[in-house]
């Protein structure tokens, strides 16, 4: 695949996924286990599709690939799709997208102190900066009563960080077994919870479309596209694609719903962005120019 091809593959997956956060606001139903399970049925389905696809595997054959390392990956996913549904709810589109983005300085520290991979020397005043727009987000949340969103961004933002260090240590060119038992995890968790402790599994038709939806198309397809092109584009320029979700992400309520953003989230995802961006612009692999070709004929021939 080119680079090119691979470079529109991630900023549509990207695109996908912005759409999460207006679905959630249009569901009735603010039940997060009950909204994780459905989402997830679609979402490991989707996955598993895509994996069988680009793998050239039977579906059993892709069951029976699954080991340890997926069971790992699929762990910390569990743990990042469940905490994403909470934050989602309990705070702003914009602040749990633009809190997400903490992810690769999470992954970068869990990577020195875990694998021993050296962060590049821009991260530490790159985290500085982003950890200044997350303080103004975090009191914007305290003021606002979000606070619990918030720290629910930042534990999947975290979890997040460990899936992409597990993958790195793997060596895999994609976590798709792993995005799968995630998915899987997170059906049976939130069948248990809503059966054992919340009111069962009935939704209205209007939540089952959307949360289906949202399972398949927004998280499920994202996510595969995302993984599918990360495979040909350097880590760093993945960073700054990726960010298409947390730029869109909060567009959609505003456009759709009248959800705008405040002032602080503005100021404190701004900083976050750009805290971001920057190291992955310092981090990009210098691109060597092709060696000028020499004439043996010598000139003029």
């Amino acid at each position: 695949m080119s680079r090119n091809k691979a470079m529109l593959l991630i900023v549509t997956g990207a695109s996908f996924m912005s759409f999460v956060g207006l679905l959630m606001r249009l569901l009735e139903t603010t039940d997060g286990m009950l909204i994780l399970y459905y989402r997830s049925i679609t979402l490991a389905g989707m996955v598993a599709c895509v994996a069988c696809l680009r793998r050239r595997q039977a579906p059993l054959a892709f069951l029976r690939s699954l080991d340890g390392t997926d069971a790992m990956i699929g762990l910390a996913l569990a743990i990042a799709f469940t905490s994403y549904v909470y934050a989602m709810l309990l705070t702003s589109v914009a602040s749990a997208l633009l809190l997400l983005t903490l992810s690769p300085f999470f992954a970068a520290v869990l990577g020195w102190v875990w694998i021993g991979e050296r962060p590049h020397r821009m991260t530490w005043p790159a985290m500085a900066l982003a950890l200044v727009g997350v303080a103004l987000m975090i009191g914007d949340g305290f003021a606002y009563g979000r606070t619990p969103g918030n720290l629910m961004a930042l534990v999947a933002s975290l979890s997040f960080a460990v899936m992409l260090v597990l993958a790195r240590r793997s060596g895999r060119s994609d976590v798709l077994g792993g995005t799968f038992l995630g998915g899987a995890g997170c059906i049976l968790l939130g069948a248990v919870a809503s059966i054992g402790f919340g009111s069962g599994i009935g939704i209205s038709w209007h939540d089952l479309a959307l949360t289906l939806f949202m399972g398949a198309f927004t998280i499920g397809i994202g996510i595969a596209l995302v993984t599918w092109g990360t495979g040909y584009v350097p880590a760093a320029e993945v960073s700054l694609l990726v960010l298409t979700e947390s730029v869109l992400g909060p567009i959609w309520p505003w456009i759709i719903l009248g959800q705008a953003m405040t002032l602080t989230e503005i100021m404190g995802g701004g900083i976050v962005l750009a805290a971001v961006a920057g190291l992955a612009l310092a981090s990009r692999e210098p691109r060597h120019r092709p060696k000028e070709r020499k004439d043996v004929n010598g000139p003029g021939r």
